[in-house]
């Protein structure tokens, strides 16, 4: 990461959703050996909230220092089941450059300002156990893990986790 300023910008920008994609990929199949079914799922799911992306109730976010996107994330506060379940979190990714230095934090005080602002009393996500550093963030914003089970859709058994928060 640079010594540049961090700047957040909501909306989307031009190379923004193949990033997004990108750094998934190379994280996940790094990381926990996901492979290309996960990527082709992260870039499909993204580019249908990209489709239907209505400003007063989803989000893109990303940070940038210098000219190089850090990180992103993604508010789903208009897709089937927000109604009931409240707005979902996805697609957030640091670059490896940015992890441990507040860039996550950033994104999600935003993150979170952005869905209380929209109207949302309750949120929720998924993620991965294992996944520490994210947990620790979640749970410090008022998530708590509401459930949890195997999964074995990537070909390497994950116990995939659901985080929820609720104002």
């Amino acid at each position: 990461m640079t010594s540049s300023t961090i700047v957040l910008h909501r909306g989307w920008s031009p190379g923004l959703l193949g990033w997004i994609v990108a750094e998934h990929g190379r994280y996940y199949e790094t990381a926990w050996h996901l492979g290309m079914a996960f990527e082709a799922k992260v870039a499909a799911g993204l580019g249908e909230l990209a489709d239907r992306l209505d400003p007063r109730r989803d989000l893109l976010l990303h940070a940038e220092a210098g000219g190089t996107v850090l990180g992103a994330i993604a508010v789903d506060g208009s897709g089937p089941g927000t109604a009931q379940r409240g707005a979902r979190i996805r697609y957030f990714i640091l670059a490896d450059a940015a992890r441990g230095r507040g860039v996550g934090r950033l994104l999600l005080d935003e993150t979170m300002a952005f869905i209380r602002g929209a109207g949302f009393d309750r949120a929720w996500l998924t993620t991965f156990a294992g996944l520490d550093a994210a947990r620790h963030l979640y749970e410090s914003h008022g998530f708590r893990l509401d459930h949890e089970e195997i999964d074995t859709t990537w070909g390497t058994p994950l116990t995939e986790q659901r985080f929820v928060w609720a104002a």
